[in-house]
């Protein structure tokens, strides 16, 4: 973290009583850009940063800190440049030092499941080598990083990146439950100085980890256009933690009949699903650019907040390819260390499967899937739209179609054990091999193709209990309240079950 003769930190609280805070950190070449800088005894030399102050006053935080007196002096900028000037106190590059180092372990310590949300806005460029304020020998037995580890899954935390986030920045970021960026942040566990000390080359800070590899890597949660932009996004983030909302309205639902195309071999945008079944204005899409092949957002159906994930049929097919499988891993975690229960969209003909899928150790990450299910302590809502094969289905699921509080069809759904064109080959193969005129025997695979499909409809697997039901796509925000009606989590409380901590990953 930056320390404080270099950057300066605000507490604020994001969304009103209850929430813990906000702390700003910004590189003191923002005093630079603003033409000053802010002095006080005690706390050293604060930059300005002018347009996060301004960004976050326009979002509408109620401060609950720092001290009133460094508040005074901030208000006052031509006071706390002169002062600054006065002192001929130095810029150092929004290093960290050994006092910030220590503030932010205090800080933190005091902090705990009771403590309610954490947000950090981070930037900076690392650790200050040439530090004399300490008489420590290598702070490696700082305590900062692992108490902000603790705080995974017992309060939702979120990281604001906004300029150079280097090392210990970075790593903090990276601990955090949601990361947001500016189209200015460059992400990095080491700065252009720590890369060119190492020999392995010379690069400018926008070169180490820009949003251009940072958000399709799956680093970045969310893609804000400027500072009060990532304010306004970490408030609609925390504000799903905040309960039920009174005030919602719904898009017609009967526009959900047709979503899924006639041609079962067509593709259709699952977002458009997605925004129908929600409430209007309260779908939050988390890692959009990683692991297209599913989408995983925070919603509200009825007011009441819950996580979804959906296939995309538009990649791959609806295929569950490794960062997919992860991106879903982690989002179910994130769901029940707080206490969402789950909605999932299941439109998959499996797992991607051949020898380069397998070269991304794709039997760990899909795994990945069955694990986090199992040991979920919030219901899940599973509803079929289309294709629900193989293990990829049974994951969508939880892990089985046992698993879900409800588990439900449109009449366009079909399930089987696998993709059934591979399961007429497989199962058939000596009887095709037998028919030797290629018509006939391609006539022979579509009639036993037609009959696995009818044995895979929706309506016949709910006709042996496989599906609770197969219900009228116009009616699925209405099965899914019901089905969660019993249980009482609205995101403010956490879970009750045993969810250790959010994967960072």
């Amino acid at each position: 973290m930056p320390s404080t003769p270099t950057g300066w930190q605000r507490s604020t609280s994001v969304s009103g009583p209850g929430w813990s805070f906000l702390s700003l950190d910004r590189r003191a070449g923002e005093a630079r850009r603003f033409s000053g800088g802010r002095s006080h005894p005690g706390y050293g030399f604060l930059s300005e940063s002018a347009a996060f102050s301004e960004a976050c006053d326009k979002a509408g935080p109620t401060f609950v800190g720092p001290p009133p007196e460094l508040l005074e002096l901030f208000g006052d900028k031509t006071r706390s440049r002169d002062l600054a000037a006065r002192n001929g106190v130095p810029v150092l590059a929004a290093t960290a030092g050994a006092t910030t180092i220590g503030e932010a372990r205090d800080f933190l310590a005091g902090l705990g499941p009771d403590s309610g949300v954490m947000v950090k806005a981070l930037a900076g460029g690392g650790g200050r080598p040439g530090d004399t304020d300490t008489t420590s020998a290598s702070a490696l037995d700082v305590t900062t990083f692992s108490t902000m580890g603790r705080l995974s899954g017992q309060v939702p935390t979120v990281g604001i990146a906004s300029g150079r986030c280097f090392a210990g920045n970075a790593a903090l970021l990276g601990c955090c439950d949601v990361v947001i960026a500016t189209p200015d942040a460059t992400i990095g566990m080491g700065g252009p100085a720590m890369i060119e000390g190492g020999g392995l080359g010379r690069f400018r800070p926008e070169e180490v980890g820009p949003v251009s590899v940072q958000a399709p890597n799956g680093v970045i949660d969310l893609l804000a256009d400027d500072d009060a932009g990532a304010v306004r996004a970490a408030r609609t983030y925390l504000s799903y933690f905040q309960g039920a909302a009174d005030d919602w309205e719904q898009a017609d639902q009967r526009a959900l009949r047709h979503v899924v195309p006639e041609s079962r071999v067509r593709v259709y945008d699952i977002r458009a699903a997605i925004d129908v079944i929600a409430d209007t204005g309260s779908v939050l899409e988390l890692r959009r650019d990683f692991g297209v092949g599913i989408s995983t957002a925070l919603v509200r159906v009825e007011g009441r907040p819950m996580g979804l994930v959906a296939n995309n049929p538009a990649h791959l097919g609806g295929a569950i390819d490794r960062d997919a499988a992860d991106k879903m891993a982690r989002f179910l975690q994130l769901c029940d260390a707080h206490g969402l229960p789950v909605v999932s969209l299941c439109d998959t003909p499996g797992f991607m499967v051949g020898p380069d899928a397998e070269r991304t150790a794709t039997v760990r990450h899909f795994s990945r899937l069955f694990v986090t299910g199992a040991n979920l302590s919030v219901p899940i809502v599973a509803v079929v739209l289309r294709k629900g094969y193989g293990l990829g289905a049974q994951a969508m699921a939880g892990g089985s179609f046992r698993a879900p509080a409800a588990t439900l069809a449109w009449p366009t759904g079909e399930v089987g054990g696998m993709g059934l064109e591979g399961a007429v080959r497989l199962g058939y193969r000596r009887e095709l091999e037998a028919i030797e005129d290629p018509a006939e025997r391609q006539r022979a695979f579509d009639e036993l193709l037609a009959q696995q499909y009818a044995r895979g409809k929706a309506t016949n697997a709910a006709s042996v209990f496989e599906l609770d039901d197969v219900i009228d796509p116009a009616e699925t925000r209405r099965w899914i309240g019901t089905a969660l009606s019993g249980y009482d989590g609205d995101g403010r409380g956490g879970s009750t079950g045993r969810r250790p901590f959010v994967d960072t990953w």
